[in-house]
């Protein structure tokens, strides 16, 4: 026969109180016992002494007989000095799954395209700012109008450019943006809405 120094739940619907008790490892968790051995009441605190009460001597004897405490009641064992328990390492606990890994990789690549249709749009309206250099004024606070036109061309690219758009498309929308074409009207109506 193989006993185990085990949890026993008892008490209401989400008004957990255990038993801690000894039991054979093939009787239910709430059934037979040979011996309760002390009580547990995760509801208190944790630095108040009701928490856990243990009968020590008699954890003392059913361990030295060889009961096979649960992981939870080797914690209460170990704290009470009756049975040393070696603290558990899984470095791999938080390392995420497969799918989690494929979707990460997914949206790294989508921010790559994004970032290069972005890199790709940026260089677009730079000839325009040399072609007009009345354009680039500087005003009170000495940056730069053109910089930031070029900034909200590329903010808007970033916005209309699709995630699963090639290229291609992306150039195509950000020479559209910088012309002042559709896609750009369309964010100045919604500005002005």
């Amino acid at each position: 026969m193989a006993t185990t120094i085990r949890l026993s739940r008892g008490g209401s619907k989400k008004r957990p109180y255990y038993k801690i008790v000894v039991a054979d490892s093939r009787s239910p968790r709430d059934g037979r016992f040979i011996e309760r051995i002390g009580s547990y009441n995760p509801l208190l605190g944790k630095d108040n002494p009701d928490r856990v009460k243990l009968d020590a001597e008699r954890a003392k004897h059913w361990v030295s007989v060889g009961a096979q405490p649960t992981d939870r009641v080797a914690r209460f064992l170990d704290a009470a000095g009756v049975k040393e328990r070696s603290a558990r390492n899984n470095p791999n606990k938080a390392v995420p799954g497969e799918k989690a890994k494929e979707r990460a990789e997914e949206k790294a690549a989508k921010l790559a395209e994004a970032e290069e249709a972005a890199a790709a749009a940026a260089p677009a309206p730079a000839p325009a700012e040399e072609a007009a250099p009345e354009a680039a004024e500087s005003d009170a606070t000495g940056s730069v109008k053109s910089e930031e036109t070029a900034e909200a061309v590329a903010d808007a690219v970033a916005e209309e450019v699709p995630a699963d758009a090639s290229a291609d498309d992306a150039a195509a929308i950000a020479e559209e943006v910088a012309e002042g074409g559709p896609v750009a009207e369309a964010g100045e109506e919604k500005a002005e809405g």
